[in-house]
């Protein structure tokens, strides 16, 4: 047995010949009667109370505390009754990275997990709550993509929980258990004249921001943070090392997403394009802290740059440039007056990064040298996304097969 089973209702002492006897004490018929009590892992006394009647409860305790010791699915008491929305709190403080990461998950966990989640204690959840909560989410209108990102953060949370021992599993790896789904939309590449289209009537400084993106599949960020020294034209690269982000709505240099730093073939009408660029608008230097407001400052030379000779602003760039040039090129419609542009998601920036992908596909590139170049972390990731993109194997499977019968007729 690991720990003892104390009885507050009755002591043992010595009667007057030196036998011992039970004598009831001061708390005889009142309180909890049983004390479970046990020495933790931690070295410090655990214990638990159960009424009159129910020692037989108490010794089962005890033997599944042993039991979970033994098996190392021990869980300390106090820490199983903390509250998701306790530890959650607790945990953010750790995290260190993206400061925008940190916020948008403490907002996200703290609108649509905290009030149906948030109060019940580690130690309880079951596969079931879960399922609960998704259905809630689902019945609220918060669906797709934004939900299941915030499934994800709830069951990182509950992921830390297990290892630092407040409950012995994550409900959420229970196979009843589904994130949110999210509809497959597959990606439309826009096409060489689109591409043209929206560049002739992007304002000058910006044109060469296309070539960068449909011409080396950079992110808008990876754009913006283009310095003089990331370009290699004598070895045909470009260097991706850094990009222009927003952290808590200060502008700052910071690596590529996810860390990923890459280079990338810079073919030669992209060079000279960005060429005339930095002839007609001459390379700024731009001074910001390194990956997040309080972060120490660098100095890098741009090749891109506002109106007045600062950074870009992705916010002013995206309202007052690429909007615009996508109304004018028959992408989105022009708004009326007094009304502001149409949301465009699917049409961003970011489709430059899609055409490009479309293009070295369609050019017979392996998905594993595209990962590389798009800087994905996984090819696989590149090819769920551009998959459908692929050349189909039929008429290269039928040809292979007429070519390999012919062969073998002529030789008969």
């Amino acid at each position: 047995m690991t720990g003892h089973i104390q009885d507050r209702w009755y002591k043992t002492e010595p009667d007057p010949d030196g036998h011992p006897r039970k004598v009831r004490t001061a708390r005889h018929g009142t309180g909890l009667r049983y004390r479970a009590r046990y020495i933790g892992p931690d070295g410090t006394e655990k214990s638990k109370s159960f009424p009159d009647r129910q020692k037989r409860l108490a010794e089962q305790w005890l033997s599944h505390i042993e039991a979970d010791m033994s098996r190392g699915q021990y869980l300390d008491p106090q820490k199983a009754k903390t509250t998701f929305k306790r530890y959650a709190e607790k945990w953010l403080t750790t995290q260190g990275g993206d400061p925008n990461t940190r916020a948008s998950m403490t907002s996200q966990l703290r609108i649509h997990a905290f009030p149906y989640i948030g109060s019940r204690p580690l130690g309880s959840f079951q596969p079931e709550h879960i399922r609960e909560w998704v259905t809630r989410m689902e019945e609220s209108g918060v669906r797709g993509a934004y939900a299941r990102t915030i499934y994800a953060n709830a069951r990182t949370v509950l992921s830390a929980a297990v290892d630092d021992g407040y409950l012995s599993r994550n409900p959420c790896s229970a196979r009843s258990v589904k994130a949110p789904a999210v509809e497959a939309k597959r990606v439309v590449p826009w096409s060489v004249d689109r591409v043209l289209a929206v560049q002739s009537e992007l304002p000058g400084r910006y044109r060469a921001m296309v070539d960068l993106g449909a011409g080396c599949g950079l992110r808008q960020g990876e754009i913006l943070g283009v310095a003089v020294d990331a370009l290699d034209f004598e070895a045909e690269a470009l260097h991706v090392v850094q990009q222009l982000k927003l952290s808590r709505s200060k502008a700052v240099f910071a690596p590529p997403k996810g860390g990923k730093l890459r280079t990338t073939p810079l073919p030669p009408p992209v060079a000279e394009a960005l060429r005339r660029h930095m002839a007609e608008f001459p390379p700024v230097e731009i001074t910001l802290p390194w990956g997040t407001a309080k972060g120490p400052l660098v100095t890098k030379r741009l090749i891109f740059a506002g109106p007045l000779g600062g950074h870009v602003w992705r916010t002013s760039l995206n309202d007052d440039a690429w909007k615009p040039a996508l109304a004018a090129a028959g992408v989105i419609p022009q708004p009326r007056k007094g009304e502001t542009y149409a949301a465009a998601r699917e049409h961003g920036m970011h489709a430059l990064r899609h055409f490009y992908a479309s293009v070295l596909l369609d050019a017979g590139e392996n998905v594993k040298a595209l990962a590389e170049y798009l800087g994905h972390s996984d090819p696989g990731l590149t090819l769920r996304v551009y998959a459908h993109l692929m050349p189909s194997s039929q008429e290269r499977t039928l040809k292979a097969v007429a070519d390999a019968f012919q062969r073998g007729q002529s030789m008969d």
